[in-house]
């Protein structure tokens, strides 16, 4: 954290994101959701560097499992950092990143609702963009995953209305 200063909250949203770009059984979504949400939250607020509980640095992922999730990604990273520089800067300032936190929130709070094992896949890919795009500061990108983040929450949304929808039939 301290090595990557202002990039290492793009990091983590990358990081948190990508567990999402391949089905996953439910409790991963919402732990990562949860955690991408608790990282927005301190965009938002403006700290210069990200908290997380020493608990959770304390903790480590199976091996196995980050192999697998980076072998798959990494073709598809590295397609993309060759086409990526620095575009858009303007989404660089203070202000922009307090947005950008909160549009992160909305996708965060998308994964705690997405459907199970293949829904939340489109907002992972959304999130994974996003954070490259600020690691990269290219705002083409960025905005290339907000495209694909609604989506993935319209998605979500449905998921909900029609899980709400079957609730209200029976009763």
């Amino acid at each position: 954290m301290a090595v990557l200063q202002d990039r290492a909250f793009a990091l983590l949203v990358v990081l948190l994101g990508l567990p999402n770009c391949l089905p996953m059984p439910p409790p991963i979504p919402l732990v990562c959701g949860l955690l991408l949400a608790l990282v927005a939250i301190q965009i938002v607020f403006g700290r210069p560097t990200p908290w997380l509980p020493r608990a959770l640095l304390n903790r480590s992922i199976a091996q196995t499992d980050v192999e697998r999730a980076v072998g798959r990604a990494m073709p598809a990273f590295r397609r993309l950092e060759r086409v990526s520089r620095p575009r858009m800067t303007f989404m660089e300032t203070p202000i922009a990143m307090r947005v950008m936190g909160a549009v992160i929130l909305v996708l965060a709070l998308g994964l705690l609702f997405a459907p199970p094992f293949v829904g939340q896949i489109p907002l992972g890919l959304a999130v994974c963009l996003v954070g490259l795009g600020l690691v990269e500061r290219d705002g083409l990108v960025v905005l290339g995953g907000l495209l694909i983040g609604t989506v993935g929450l319209t998605l979500s949304l449905g998921f909900v209305y029609a899980i709400l929808s079957g609730i209200e039939t029976l009763f």
